[in-house]
């Protein structure tokens, strides 16, 4: 990983955190974090109380890059059923790419397993996030259970997120024929 000079060694640490827990796991190291940003591990303790949180840090200041990555924007506003569409359109592309290795929030929370770790809540509530996006529109677009709607769709996504990130499918438009499905189902017209 690229750090550069102006970035504050705060940056920097959120920049290898971020990297390297997606590629490597949790697992990671002070070490090969530190080594990494070109941060001492003294530095980094001044910064962070733990690596704990370091990793809850950097996904929080991931999250709206990635919702961003995956919600359409107001110029691209459609009707409830076309926003939801977007997503799983936008998950399949981004999974095509060599360095996909799955939603970052969901890998934390498996990697992790605790639910109290400072990552989890983080990781959590990004979830929960997509999850209330995904109940609103359902509302919106007259769905007739809008909340199961939501699970049904974040089972759907985590899935896909998962088996993608892991290389065991391709989504190619597997995703959005299932959810497809599934609007049709709750009356999503």
């Amino acid at each position: 990983m690229a750090t550069t000079d102006k970035a504050s060694p705060r940056d920097r640490l959120l920049d290898a955190a971020a990297e390297l827990f997606y590629h490597d796991g949790v697992s990671i190291g002070v070490e090969a974090l530190c080594r990494t940003a070109g941060v001492s591990k003294r530095s980094m303790y001044q910064l962070f109380a733990s690596k704990d949180e370091l990793l809850a840090a950097s996904l929080e200041r991931r999250a709206p890059g990635y919702s961003a990555q995956l919600t359409p924007g107001p110029d691209e506003a459609g009707t409830p059923r076309e926003r939801i569409l977007y997503v799983f359109d936008r998950a399949e592309k981004l999974s095509a790419a060599p360095e996909y290795e799955g939603c970052p929030f969901l890998a934390a929370l498996v990697e992790l397993k605790n639910p109290d770790h400072p990552a989890s809540r983080v990781a959590r509530e990004a979830k929960g996030r997509l999850q209330e996006a995904f109940r609103v529109q359902a509302e919106i677009g007259g769905a007739s259970e809008p909340a199961i709607l939501a699970r049904q769709l974040m089972l759907v996504f985590d899935g896909a997120s998962a088996r993608a990130g892991a290389r065991i499918e391709t989504l190619d438009g597997l995703t959005t024929a299932t959810v497809a499905a599934l609007l049709d189902a709750a009356g999503m017209e």
